[in-house]
Order: C-alpha cells, then structure tokens, then sequence
C-alpha cells in the first residue's frame, strides 16, 4: 500500500511528536532542575506558536500551521522534561544511606500531651448514655 507523499509527511511528524511527548514523560531527568521562570517562559512560546498555528490554519496555510502546533508540541514537550530535573543542590542524607524515621519530641511545639485515658473515660460515658437520648428523641 504505497500513501500519497502529503499523507506521509503527516504520519512522520505524527510518530516523531509521538515519540517526543514519550521522551519528555518517560525519558531520564535532566541531572540539574531548571528555574520555574524559565518553564513558565517555554510554555507561554509554546501558547504564542499554537495562537499563531490557529491564525495559520484561518488563513488556509494548513502546512504552516502544522508545522508551528508541532513546534508548540515540541517546546512543551521540553518544558515537561526540563520540569523533571532534580535538583543538585540538595544535601544528602547523613550516613549515606536512607533517612530514618525519628521519632517526634514527646511535646512538639510545647503543646501538650493528649490526655488518653479522660478520653476513654468520656468515651464510655458518652457511649453508656447513647440508648438514653435515643429514647427521648424517639419518645
């Protein structure tokens, strides 16, 4: 099955904006994380090309247009993989292994300890008088 050239253009830049929304999602991440200004920067080109794609497709030049949504694509496609990057300025964790769960100050903030067994107490209490208000709300 032999496709028209204008059909096979198509399915190229259909597989190659394919395989680079996959490489932005599921590709390694950059080793250093970039500033958000700079994100914010590539997704707003990215809006600019598909506005202008939009007034390409009005004006009936469809090949332009889909040549600058597919650029828009790609920046932001770039924009997903540049947002994955970690950050290296980050300490590691002492002793070279994975942190460890401490436990917390027995009163953190300087708020008191939660007084368990007056809880229980007014608990039972509570649960104890239950059949009580049922009857006088029903009677």
């Amino acid at each position: 099955m032999i496709l028209p050239l204008s059909d096979v253009w198509k399915l190229v830049l259909a597989i190659a904006l394919g395989a680079t929304i996959f490489a932005g999602a599921c590709g390694t991440a950059p080793r250093r994380s970039v500033p958000n200004s700079d994100l914010r920067r590539l997704v707003l080109s990215a809006l600019a090309l598909y506005v202008v794609g939009g007034l390409a497709t009005v004006s009936h030049h469809t090949t332009v247009a889909a040549l600058l949504y597919a650029a828009g694509i790609g920046i932001c496609a770039l924009a997903l993989w540049l947002s994955r990057g970690t950050d290296s300025g980050d300490d590691p964790p002492r002793g070279g292994g994975e942190p460890s769960d401490e436990q917390p100050p027995p009163s953190p903030d300087g708020l008191p300890e939660f007084d368990w067994a007056a809880f229980e107490e007014q608990f039972r209490a509570h649960a104890e008088s239950a059949p009580e208000r049922r009857e006088s709300v029903l009677g």
